[in-house]
C-alpha cells in the first residue's frame, strides 16, 4: 500500500514530534513504491566497453561509472531511456556512415544487455510497458537517441531504429549539424533553427510516434520544435538559465512555452551547466591528452582500458575535480518546478555522459531527491509524475497521434 501523504509529512520532521531517522525510512519506503524512471542513462556507451558488467557492482572511485544493477536497486531506479550516442563529426557522407554504424553498434548493445539477462532488463516499446516491467522486479529499458547525427540525410533510417526500440531522438549534440543548431557550436548559428531537413525529422518523428527531445539544441531550435512538433517536446536532460545562465539551459519564457504545449522538463545533474565552477587549466590539458590516446575504447583491451582509468585517477588526484553541490542541483529543480509544476518536471541526471554531483554521484543516490522534494511539500502524486508519469505521458500522446494517422 502506497504511504499517505500526511503519514510522509510527519516522517519527514514536519511535524515537531517526527524523528528524522523514521524521515529517512519513511522517504525510502515511498521512493521504492514508484516507478522510479531516469530519461538520459548514457550507460550504453559502457557497455561496449571490455571489462565492464552491468550485472556487478562498481564504484564511481574505481571505474568511473554511475549506472549497474546493484547500485540501480540501492537507488531504487526502475530503469528510463539508454541513450544511442555517437559524437559529432563531418557533415559529410563518410561521416554520416561511421556514425551509423557505431549507433548501430550501440542499439545492438543494448538489445545484448536485455536478451544476456532476461531476469533482469525487459525492453520497453509502449507507455504501459514501464509499470507492468516494473511490477515484474525487471528494469526498465526504452531505447533513445541523442544526436540524430548518424541518421544521415536518409530519414528512413529512423524507421530502422524504432524497429529496434526508438521511442526519443534528439536532433542535436554539441554542434551543428544536418538537422539545426546546437545551442553549444562555437561558431554559432548556422539556420537559424531547424534546417528544412531538421523540419522533416520533426514530421517523422510525429508519424512513428517518437518523442522529440530538444536538450542541447538552440533556444530558437527547441522553439522551433515546439512550433512544429503534433506532440509534446521533451527536455530529457537539462537545466534553468535563472540559476545559471549557461546556453544548455532554458530560460523561464521558453520553459512557460514548453509547459503551455504539455512538454516536460528533466532535470540535468552536470555540474559544468548548474553553476560557475573554478577553472583548473592544468587539469584540462591533462584530460585532454588522455582523450587523445583514448581512441575507440570498444576496440581496446581491458588491460589498456585499465591503464587509461589509472591515468585518469592519477589526474583527479593531482588536479582534483571541483563540482555542483546537491543543493545547487536542487536550487535548478526547485525553481523549475515552480515554473513547470510537477506535472511537467522529471528527473534525466545524465549518469554515465558527465553527470553526478557532490553527494549524489551515483544512482545509488537517488532517494535524495524524493526525501528533499517530500520536505519542500510535494506529494506522492507529485512524486510519482516526477519520476514516470510525465514522460510516460509524452510517449502516450507521441503513439496516440502516429495512431490516428493510420485510422
Amino acid at each position: 500500500m502506497k504511504i499517505k501523504i500526511k503519514q510522509t509529512l510527519c516522517a519527514l520532521a514536519v511535524a515537531a514530534s517526527c524523528s528524522p531517522a523514521f524521515a529517512a525510512a519513511d522517504a525510502a519506503k515511498l521512493h521504492d513504491s514508484l516507478v522510479v524512471m531516469d530519461t538520459h542513462l548514457d550507460t550504453p556507451a559502457l557497455l561496449v566497453q571490455p571489462g565492464f558488467d552491468i550485472m556487478h557492482s562498481h564504484t564511481f572511485a574505481d571505474d568511473f561509472s554511475q549506472v549497474d544493477v546493484p547500485r540501480m536497486n540501492s537507488g531504487g531506479l526502475d530503469g528510463g531511456f539508454w541513450v544511442i550516442y555517437t559524437p559529432q563529426g563531418p557533415v559529410t557522407e563518410a561521416g554520416f556512415k561511421s556514425s551509423r554504424d557505431t549507433a548501430l553498434l550501440r542499439a545492438m548493445a543494448i538489445h545484448k544487455m536485455v536478451a544476456a539477462n532476461p531476469d533482469t532488463f525487459a525492453l520497453a516499446t509502449e507507455p504501459e510497458d514501464a509499470k507492468e516491467i516494473a511490477e515484474q522486479g525487471k528494469k526498465i529499458v526504452y531505447v533513445s537517441m541523442e544526436n540524430a547525427y548518424p541518421l544521415g540525410e536518409d530519414l528512413s533510417l529512423l524507421d530502422t531504429f524504432y524497429k529496434m526500440g526508438l521511442r526519443m531522438v534528439g536532433p542535436v549534440h554539441f554542434k551543428n549539424n544536418q538537422f539545426g543548431d546546437s545551442s553549444t557550436d562555437p561558431d554559432g548559428q548556422q539556420y537559424g533553427g531547424l534546417s528544412p531537413l531538421g523540419k522533416e525529422l520533426v514530421k517523422k518523428a510525429n508519424e512513428l510516434g517518437i518523442i522529440l527531445d530538444g536538450s542541447h539544441a538552440h533556444d530558437d531550435l527547441l522553439e522551433d520544435m515546439i512550433e512544429l512538433s503534433k506532440t509534446p517536446v521533451i527536455l530529457s536532460h537539462s537545466g534553468t538559465k535563472t540559476i545559471y545562465d549557461h546556453p544548455r539551459n532554458v530560460d523561464d519564457s521558453l520553459l512557460k512555452k514548453l509547459v503551455e504545449s504539455g512538454g516536460v522538463i528533466h532535470v540535468n545533474a552536470y555540474s559544468s551547466y548548474l553553476k560557475e565552477l573554478p577553472q583548473d587549466p592544468e587539469r584540462g590539458k591533462a584530460y585532454g591528452e588522455l582523450f587523445r590516446q583514448m581512441g575507440n575504447i570498444a576496440q581496446m583491451s581491458e588491460a589498456e582500458i585499465a591503464a587509461l582509468k589509472a591515468k585518469r585517477k592519477q589526474i583527479d588526484m593531482e588536479h582534483p575535480a571541483v563540482r555542483a553541490t546537491f543543493e545547487d542541483y536542487m536550487e535548478h529543480f526547485l525553481h523549475i518546478l515552480e515554473i513547470a509544476g510537477p506535472k511537467h518536471t522529471g528527473v534525466g541526471a545524465d549518469w554515465d555522459g558527465g553527470g553526478g554531483v557532490e553527494t549524489m554521484m551515483d544512482v545509488a543516490a537517488l532517494p535524495k531527491i524524493t526525501e528533499r522534494l517530500l520536505a519542500e511539500g510535494y506529494t506522492e502524486e507529485d512524486l510519482a509524475d516526477i519520476w514516470g508519469n510525465n514522460v510516460l505521458r509524452l510517449l502516450q500522446q507521441a503513439k496516440d497521434y502516429a495512431q490516428s494517422l493510420k485510422e
